[in-house]
């Protein structure tokens, strides 16, 4: 378990949180500021959280939901107050309504993000500040505590997971919930040519090449968001079977600039 301390002061309003990672702070740095490494450990276990918007800059705005395993959902907003790579930044935390409004009743925290190297990797201490004793009670109550200390527990498997890729190149599926898959695979190659892989067709064609003794007949992709995209295989010369394709829509496309953080991302709703 990487939380190590976990400490509040009613006096000074603060709740800190200490936890320990065998990692460099740069690699722990990359997994707070890439929404989609977030993703993986923000949400308590069978509370997965998907970050709907991401403007990593001073004054920027992050808005995430967290789904439950039986239909609940609670969503949050994180607005950046302070940005120091790698060695920290503020946010503003708040709960939000679907539409991205602060919620009345629950209280908004600052909360403030520190990376110290040690011996052993990183320490980061988290320290949320709050506006009354009530408010910090109400978010212990609430199960803040348990909550941190779980997602930690995540992120020191995330930056595991991120090792073992690198030394074995491997491939790893993980069921989120009942309609959610998430597929993570370490790819050796700069990341915009691996986004060509996935957007032009002819790119595509090279590696999406279906069982053996098939090829694919069709490929069209979606390259803006609300186009589809197609696949299409058929079987080759004495191959048994009979022809099958994908189809589905492109529901988010966030297209990888240079030099910028954030790893691009596209998210489909398939259809058989």
């Amino acid at each position: 378990m990487p939380v190590t301390d976990v400490t509040t002061d009613a006096d000074n309003l603060t709740m800190t949180v200490v936890a320990d990672f065998a990692a460099p702070v740069e690699r722990v740095w990359s997994a707070y500021s890439d929404p989609r490494q977030l993703e993986r450990f923000w949400g308590p276990p069978g509370w997965p959280a998907t970050f709907t918007s991401w403007d990593h800059t001073v004054g920027g705005r992050a808005v995430y939901s967290m789904n439950g395993p039986r239909g609940e959902k609670s969503s949050g907003a994180w607005e950046f107050v302070s940005i120091d790579a790698p060695r920290s930044f503020e946010v503003i935390d708040s709960f939000v309504d679907e539409d991205g409004n602060p919620l009345d009743g629950f209280p908004a925290q600052r909360m403030s993000f520190a990376f110290e190297p040690t011996a052993a990797g990183t320490r980061m201490v988290t320290t949320s500040h709050f506006d009354s004793v009530d408010a910090l009670e109400q978010v212990v109550e609430m199960g803040q505590v348990e909550g941190i200390k779980m997602a930690m527990s995540q992120l020191d498997a995330v930056l595991q997971d991120l090792r073992e890729y690198a030394q074995g190149k491997g491939t790893r599926v993980e069921l989120l919930d009942d309609t959610h898959v998430r597929i993570t695979r370490l790819v050796e190659g700069p990341r915009e040519l691996v986004w060509r892989a996935h957007f032009e067709p002819e790119l595509i064609r090279k590696w999406m090449l279906g069982p053996d003794g098939w090829e694919m007949t069709e490929c069209v992709a979606a390259t803006e968001v609300g186009q589809s995209y197609r696949n299409s295989w058929a079987p080759v010369g004495d191959t048994e079977g009979e022809p099958f394709g994908f189809e589905g829509e492109a529901l988010l496309i966030d297209a990888p600039v240079a030099r910028s953080p954030p790893s691009g991302c596209r998210a489909c709703r398939p259809r058989l």
